[in-house]
């Protein structure tokens, strides 16, 4: 997928300063594995000599690694052998609202899963239904709940993504254009009143579009940390959302403000 096609960037994209875009360079990375310097001097608006200048920084502070034109994450290798995704923070919140997520699934239901740690999460607390039909992007999903007998689990084609285990692309986008499921849920990178969800690069954009045609409801997953933050690109305005769950980390002020937006929010604890 041609991650310079024309989509909408945060407010705060434009003009970083060094040590904020270096921060948002590694998210992008952290996200899709590695990246190519021609790619981030496009969509930061900055020139290559700039860029490379920043992935010096990043491998000096032994956090990726350089090579012939990009960069690729160090820790990029270990989670293919153990299935374990690279955000591990807030795990405490995430398995909450996934025990929440999980019991709005009943029996005999199609829904769709989208990659992520909180995603994850839903998922491990579905094995006891019966007769679900799942679709995912997620090869470590699949594998929770392809095991589970009378379960049926599908997956796109598309291009491997090691940080998050999940399929990507083009050919994954079109897969999703032909499904229909009543119910999905969609990790966020950050969601706010004013951004609204937004994730750390291009990639994936289309195809979270396509999951949210594909299904008739949609449930945002996400901890209270990546409320009221904003990351690389935008992906839709609070609109495409039905019901947000998160956890009791978030304000008073905050949540009166996403249900006066029309969503319906439920709260783990």
């Amino acid at each position: 997928m041609n991650s310079n096609r024309s989509l909408d960037r945060t407010d705060t994209m434009v003009g970083l300063l060094s040590e904020p875009r270096r921060r948002r360079i590694l998210e992008w990375i952290q996200e899709e594995g590695a990246a190519r310097v021609r790619d981030l001097a496009g969509a930061f608006q900055v020139s290559e000599a700039t860029i490379r200048q920043d992935l010096e920084r990043l491998e000096a502070e032994g956090l990726i690694t350089r090579e012939h034109g990009g960069a690729y994450l160090n820790s990029s290798v270990s989670p293919v052998g153990t299935m374990v995704l690279h955000h591990q923070d807030n795990m405490d919140k995430k398995a909450r609202i996934g025990a929440l997520a999980a019991s709005l699934v009943g029996n005999g239901e199609t829904l769709i899963l989208d990659a992520g740690t909180t995603t994850t999460e839903v998922a491990i607390r579905l094995v006891n239904r019966k007769n679900l039909t799942v679709i995912t992007n997620a090869l470590n999903i699949a594998i929770i709940l392809g095991a589970v007998p009378g379960f049926a689990v599908h997956m796109p084609g598309g291009q491997f993504k090691v940080p998050t285990l999940s399929l990507s692309g083009d050919k994954s986008v079109e897969y999703f254009r032909n499904i229909f499921a009543g119910k999905l849920f969609l990790a966020t990178a950050g969601v706010s009143l004013e951004s609204g969800l937004t994730y750390p690069s291009f990639a994936d954009l289309q195809l979270k579009e396509a999951m949210i045609k594909a299904a008739s409801h949609v449930y945002l997953v996400a901890d209270s940390s990546k409320i009221n933050k904003s990351s690389f690109t935008r992906l839709a305005s609070l609109e495409v959302v039905q019901t947000f769950i998160t956890d009791d980390g978030i304000s008073d002020a905050d949540a009166k403000a996403f249900e006066a937006r029309g969503i319906n929010l439920l709260v783990a604890k």
